[in-house]
């Protein structure tokens, strides 16, 4: 099998690690050049996912089986730019879809997102959310660019699954940890450094901007469980549910996510916040559950495998 990963960033490099350890091929392809160590043994090949002539031409040289679509723009980068992130996240997804239909691929797997249910947490109960809740398709549309993006793509692919018998798994990764430069344009990522950071430097953290705060608790996820779930939708027999929380089960208050990077830093100092009246990164509702993640742990035997103590241990460390 030889597997196409779009976007080389930390979940796709993890994932590429993951597959060479089976000893699968892999294909890279990204907008920004890569350092060959940063590859874990893949190829690699510049490439823009909204090109499609381009990603095709890759697919059918390196004989391509199977593609991890994990190239995006995320919020922060899209509120830079709008136009942009749709590009690259509808069109870039709507490309792999219909050359893996032409090319009748193995298999694709999508990466989306837990923000699809962003907006109808006011109305949902108090209990684990399944993949397909209830959902009212105006009034709690999509609250920005990015969960919009996230959204079509979604029903993109399992138009593709049941028009074309494709097979397509998508996996909504809660959202997703990690720290350094590569965090940037990920609010969980922008919250974790800042906290790491000041736990290192003595300084009080600054938690100014309300995009980083939330009423209630969230739901988080680490960058190697993400990239191990990737693997697991890749070789799952039968995933016929097609659409998977990717998530521990376990969500936290901002005071408890705080405890816990506390723990590695006892000193760790807050400066001043105020909470914002609704969920996290400025989504106007309280999440009222958890994600459901047993249909993943029963259709693709994915279960996560780091607790956010082990998420926060191990970036601290990676800094």
């Amino acid at each position: 099998m030889t597997v196409l990963i779009t976007g080389a960033g930390m979940i796709g490099r993890l994932t590429a690690a993951q597959l060479r350890v089976r000893g699968e091929r892999v294909v890279m392809v990204d907008v920004s050049p890569r350092e060959r160590e940063e590859l874990h043994g893949a190829e690699f090949e510049l490439c823009d996912v909204t090109d499609f002539a381009r990603l095709g031409e890759v697919v059918e040289r390196h004989a391509v089986t199977s593609i991890v679509h994990t190239a995006a723009l995320l919020s922060t980068a899209i509120r830079r730019d709008p136009l942009a992130g749709i590009r690259v996240n509808t069109m870039g997804t709507a490309n792999v879809l219909e050359i893996a239909r032409q090319k009748q691929l193995r298999r694709v797997v999508l990466a989306s997102s837990t923000t699809v249910m962003y907006s109808a947490f006011a109305s949902l109960p108090a209990a684990p959310i399944p993949e397909d809740f209830q959902y009212r398709i105006v009034s709690e549309r999509p609250a920005s660019i990015y969960a919009a993006t996230k959204v079509a793509s979604e029903h993109l692919a399992l138009a593709y699954a049941s028009l074309y018998d494709l097979s397509v798994v998508v996996l909504r990764y809660g959202a997703v940890l990690g720290a350094g430069a590569e965090a940037a344009t990920s609010v969980p990522g922008r919250l974790l450094d800042c906290l790491l950071k000041a736990g290192r430097s003595g300084a009080p953290a600054r938690l100014d901007d309300p995009i980083l705060l939330w009423n209630g608790r969230e739901e988080f996820v680490d960058t190697r469980d993400c990239a191990a779930a990737n693997v697991a939708a890749l070789y799952a027999p039968a995933p016929t549910q097609r659409v998977y929380n990717i998530a521990t089960g376990q969500w936290f208050s901002l005071d408890e996510f705080i405890e816990v990077v506390r723990q590695r830093y006892p000193s760790l100092c807050i400066a001043e916040l105020r909470l914002p009246e609704g969920g996290f990164a400025a989504f106007p509702h309280v999440r009222p559950a958890p994600s459901d993640v047993s249909a993943a742990r029963r259709e693709l035997g994915f279960e996560a495998g780091y607790s956010l103590a082990d998420t926060v241990a191990h970036f601290a460390d990676s800094l």
